[in-house]
């Protein structure tokens, strides 16, 4: 596997890429999460392989953001810490649907709980591109929507295959994120 580039350290980071970073790693915990059960429960092929692969990404852009936290010092951290983060996901809602969900229905239920968070996810990032004055930030941002929009675009395509049990089409995927 190829080794991504990172890229230099580019000065200090700003409260809003502070911001940003801290409620991406709170996003991706979740979704390592979501994940994790998911691997647990899904049983198509190609589901369980993009939930894989998106688990292994994301482990490694959390490595990432908890170290250029620290970088920001302690007054960054904190600062970011203090935002509510709550009302930001659904992810609990999501993840007990995905628990409670019978064997036949979890790679279905699994696609429209991990389509909604990346959609989330996407929205985030193209919201730092914009707004972020870290490069390496704004580099990161911009990776994580193309990455999640691709994933959102592949999740609607396996689950309109119809080959998932009680398959339906992820409502609303339409493969494009929703800002």
């Amino acid at each position: 596997m190829a080794s991504r580039p990172t890229p230099a350290v580019d000065g200090a980071t700003s409260g809003i890429d502070a911001l940003f970073l801290a409620m991406m790693v709170a996003h991706t915990e979740q979704t390592l999460e979501i994940a994790g059960v998911g691997l647990d429960r899904g049983a198509d092929p190609e589901v369980r392989t993009l939930v894989a692969a998106i688990r292994a990404t994301e482990t490694d852009e959390l490595a990432d953001m908890r170290a250029w936290l620290r970088e920001a010092g302690p007054s960054a951290a904190a600062a970011a810490a203090r935002h509510d983060h709550s009302g930001h996901s659904d992810a609990a809602a999501g993840l007990a649907r995905l628990r409670a969900a019978p064997a036949a229905d979890a790679d279905r239920v699994l696609l429209d709980v991990l389509t909604r968070h990346q959609r989330t996810a996407a929205a985030l990032a193209r919201a730092q591109v914009t707004a972020g004055t870290s490069d390496r930030v704004r580099d990161l941002a911009a990776r994580i929507d193309r990455s999640r929009t691709a994933e959102v675009a592949l999740m609607a395509k396996l689950g309109a295959k119809g080959r998932l049990a009680g398959a339906t089409p992820v409502r609303g995927s339409g493969g494009i994120p929703r800002a």
